[in-house]
C-alpha cells in the first residue's frame, strides 16, 4: 500500500480555524497562522516487505513536513510528495505536485530473484476532497497520479467518515477506497516479462489494466501541547483476483500499520 502514503496521507473533519487551515485529520497540517512550518520527528510502519508479499517488517525512518501557508493555501513537502494544498470555497479542497514513488530492489526479497531491480520513478498528481452533506463529517475524494510509459497512471476514489476531536483537523478519518491502474502500473509490480521469465523462472505474466483493489483506512492525527503533533495509521487492502494469481504476489492482500511524532518549529 505504498501509493497510499503517505496517498492516502487522506481525509478529515469540520471548518477552518485560526490554528489549523484544513478540517481534516488525514492532512497534514503543522502551521498556525500565515508563513513557514516544519515538522522534524520519527515514525515506523509495519508493512508488507513488498507490494504482495507475505513477509512483513517493522521499517523506522525521519520524518519531516516543510508547509507555507498563506490565507487558504499551503505549499508543501511531504514526505514522498510536493506541491500546492488549497480551500476553495466552502466546498472543496484541492492539491496537485509531483509525487516520488520508490521503486523495489531484487534483494528484497528470495521471491524476486531474476526479476531486476524496478526503478524510482516521478508522477504527478492532482486531488480534491469534498463534503457529502452540510459539515465536513462525510466526505468523498478522488486522486489521479501519473507517469512515464515505465509506471503509467493510478486513479483513487474514496469516501469516509471523520470522528473529529475538540480541535479542528485533530481527530481520526476511517474512509473506504478503490483503485484503478492501468497496465503499465499494475505490471510494474505484478506483471513478469519474457526476459524477467527465462532469468527468474516464473511464467510470462501480463495484466490488464482496470479495477486495482478495494480497502479500507483509518488515519488519526492529535496534538500535545503547542508543538506536538502523533499520527497513527491502520490499512486493509484486497488486491483484485487476476494480480492474486500472479507468481509474485503471495498474498491477495496487503495491511500495514504505523505511527509518527512530530516536533513543530515556526519561522
Amino acid at each position: 500500500m505504498r501509493f497510499t502514503l503517505g496517498m492516502m496521507l487522506i481525509l478529515l473533519s469540520q471548518g477552518a480555524s485560526g490554528e489549523t487551515l484544513f478540517p481534516l485529520p488525514s492532512v497534514p497540517d503543522v502551521t498556525e497562522g500565515d508563513g513557514w512550518a516544519v515538522g522534524i520527528g520519527a515514525g515506523f510502519e509495519y508493512e508488507a516487505e513488498y507490494d504482495g508479499s507475505d513477509e512483513y517488517g517493522v521499517e523506522v525512518e525521519p520524518a519531516v513536513i516543510v508547509q507555507r501557508r498563506s490565507g487558504d493555501a499551503v505549499w508543501f513537502l511531504e514526505g514522498q510528495e510536493v506541491g500546492w494544498r488549497g480551500l476553495v470555497g466552502e466546498r472543496f479542497l484541492v492539491q496537485a505536485g509531483l509525487r516520488f514513488e520508490g521503486g523495489r530492489e531484487e534483494s528484497e526479497a528470495s521471491e524476486l530473484a531474476g526479476l531486476g531491480d524496478t526503478d524510482d520513478e516521478l508522477m504527478i498528481m492532482g486531488e480534491f476532497r469534498t463534503p457529502l452533506g452540510a459539515s465536513w463529517d462525510n466526505w468523498g475524494a478522488a486522486r489521479v497520479m501519473a507517469g512515464g510509459s515505465d509506471i503509467g497512471a493510478l486513479g483513487v476514489l474514496a469516501a469516509g467518515h471523520t470522528f473529529a476531536a475538540r480541535e479542528v483537523g485533530m481527530g481520526v478519518d476511517v474512509f473506504a477506497f478503490v483503485t484503478f491502474g492501468s497496465s503499465d502500473f499494475v505490471n510494474r509490480d505484478f506483471g513478469i516479462s519474457e526476459a524477467q521469465s527465462l532469468a527468474s523462472g516464473l511464467p510470462v505474466t501480463d495484466l490488464d489494466g482496470g479495477y486495482r483493489s478495494a480497502g479500507i483506512q483509518a488515519i488519526g492525527r492529535w496534538r500535545f501541547g503547542d508543538r506536538w503533533q502523533l499520527q497513527a495509521e491502520a490499512g486493509y487492502e484486497k488486491y483484485n483476483s487476476d494480480i492474486s494469481d500472479s507468481p509474485i504476489a503471495l498474498d491477495d492482500y496487503e495491511a500495514e500499520v504505523g505511527m509518527s511524532l512530530l516536533y513543530r518549529f515556526d519561522f
